[in-house]
């Protein structure tokens, strides 16, 4: 059985020691992680795989890593000063703040609207007297700041006629993405208690209180640069690693003499002062980003087709490098409204998440030549691309741009992996399906006992495996063969190497000598091999 939601792999991470919550022994810092030594292997694996796939196997690719702060300019230039903002509205009571774009989906995930519809689905007609109940015994626990909790006598008053008039909700319904109209409306009269004042309120997704106006947030880290806090010494955590490339988009062309079509890879940390971070690892302040600024010429390509071939070429990754599942994933055009200032397209590739469909990466995104005029504009630079056949031919190339969250990705290839199995004897097992090349451990050696001879060839296989391949090994003589075997399911390692009493020729029964026991994560086969044999056995399997 698959993980059925977040609380599964979230303790399993921390079990592991794939990821632990940041600052842990003071009480932790709201939605930071840190990874841990599994965490960080697989993690980087997931880079790894990421850099070989776009940049190593690409001949028509090279790499940066630009620094993260930047001359305040560049980010007016690509117009984070003047529009990188979320328009945000705080809570009358809680004073949290909630996203205007991610309202819907809060309140849709919260404890107190999903009783709520329970309420509505359990029967045909609630009445006033169901909401009155409801607002004494639930809501007083799930959402005490709604003005049926606080005032619910007012609060029915204004309901009364409305409830007359409005069919609420249908069983049907459940799996709208959107409320029902006639839902948003209840819940505003619930959220409402001064109504010929303020007119309908939204309510607070986490305590039911009135929403404030919407007003906007600008998403940018600011801190300063050197030892005075004034204007001029202002500077900003990057929100993107993007714009290193671009400004540094000359620099590569001279020094490297990459000719169009070309691209530039970077993979980097960004920081946005997110509103509503959460689900994990899956929207954070500090994350990582891999980036692709891919430069063509538009009079020699066309970018509808350059657009497709970058769309497949992300889908690749994810499906056949990383082994995550088809049947999990989609493709995703974003509607014009929604589209960012800089793009004329963006597909981006969603995951199944335990809480639902959800960005996994952008697999492209057409930027046009946004970025590079802007640039030129704010800089006083020219980065025109001059074409070395023909040196009268100056301009700006656009861009194609697939980008990635390390961090996400990691969270996708932990959810996808994972499975708890019921075996013949009845035992649940947890297994984490890693694809090769990507699980943290490739190989565990266990020596059956602590008895000195056993540890003594075990620690000598560990060592020829360590030094003569690149394999990563891990030692593990602690428990059982049994427990030790479940401890490597839930780590991911495709395979476990048992050194026994016949390996050293002190038990024929368990083996002949100089053998081992090879057993496999996925199908729990157990095969004899050759030490003479076993690199070659690894190396393949």
């Amino acid at each position: 059985m698959p993980a059925t939601s977040l609380d599964q792999i979230v303790s399993l991470c921390k079990r592991k020691g794939f990821i632990f919550p940041g600052s842990d022994i003071y009480g932790g810092l709201a939605n930071t992680w840190d990874y841990g030594p599994l965490g960080v292997e697989l993690k980087n694996r997931v880079k790894k795989a990421w850099w070989n796939h776009f940049v190593r196997q690409c001949e028509d690719m090279v790499g940066l890593d630009a620094a993260i702060l930047m001359n305040p300019r560049t980010w007016e230039a690509s117009g984070h000063v003047g529009s990188f903002a979320d328009k945000m509205s705080a809570c009358r009571r809680c004073n949290k703040l909630t996203r205007e774009d991610h309202w819907e989906g809060l309140i849709l995930q919260s404890e107190w609207y999903k009783s709520l519809q329970e309420l509505y689905f359990s029967k045909e007609t609630a009445t006033l007297e169901d909401l009155k109940k409801w607002g004494e015994k639930t809501a007083k626990k799930l959402a005490p700041n709604l003005a049926l909790v606080r005032n619910s006598s007012v609060t029915i008053s204004w309901l009364a006629e409305f409830l007359e008039k409005t069919s609420i909700a249908t069983k049907e319904a459940v799996d709208n993405v959107h409320i029902l109209s006639s839902m948003r409306q209840l819940i505003s009269y619930l959220a409402t208690e001064q109504f010929n004042q303020t007119g309908l309120q939204l309510p607070c997704p986490y305590c039911g209180g009135e929403l404030s106006e919407p007003k906007p947030f600008n998403l940018m880290f600011k801190t300063h640069q050197g030892v005075l806090e004034e204007s001029s010494t202002l500077v900003y955590l990057r929100p993107e690693t993007a714009q290193g490339i671009f400004v540094n988009f000359k620099n590569v062309v001279d020094s490297s003499h990459m000719r169009l079509p070309f691209g530039i890879a970077q993979i980097g940390k960004a920081f946005r002062n997110e509103i509503t971070p959460g689900n994990f690892t899956f929207r954070t302040r500090e994350f990582e980003q891999m980036e692709i600024e891919y430069f063509f010429d538009p009079a020699a390509q066309d970018w509808k087709q350059l657009y497709e071939n970058w769309k497949e070429r992300s889908e690749k990754f994810i499906e056949e490098v990383l082994g995550i599942k088809k049947e999990n994933l989609r493709l995703r055009d974003h509607d014009p409204d929604e589209l960012a200032h800089y793009a004329k397209r963006t597909t981006d590739i969603e995951y199944k998440f335990p809480f639902g469909w959800g960005e996994l990466c952008a697999a492209v995104a057409y930027r046009t030549d946004f970025d590079l005029n802007q640039h030129q504009t704010f800089s006083g630079q020219d980065l025109r691309y001059t074409d070395p056949d023909d040196p009268s031919k100056k301009f700006i190339p656009h861009v194609m741009e697939p980008s990635f969250g390390a961090d996400r990705v990691t969270l996708a290839v932990l959810i996808d992996a994972y499975e708890e199995q019921t075996l013949p004897n009845g035992d649940v097992r947890t297994v984490m399906h890693f694809k090769k090349g990507i699980a943290p451990i490739d190989v565990a050696i266990l020596p059956l006992s602590k008895k000195e001879n056993l540890i003594r060839k075990a620690q000598e296989l560990y060592k020829k495996i360590m030094y003569e391949t690149d394999l990563t090994v891990h030692f593990d003589v602690t428990g059982s063969i049994g427990k030790r075997y479940r401890r490597q399911d839930e780590a991911g390692t495709p395979k476990c190497v048992t050194i026994d009493f016949g390996t050293i020729g002190e038990d024929a029964g368990q083996g002949p000598p100089d053998t081992v026991t090879v057993r496999d994560r996925d199908t729990l086969e157990q095969i004899r091999v050759p030490i003479n044999g076993l690199l070659e056995a690894l190396k393949g399997s």
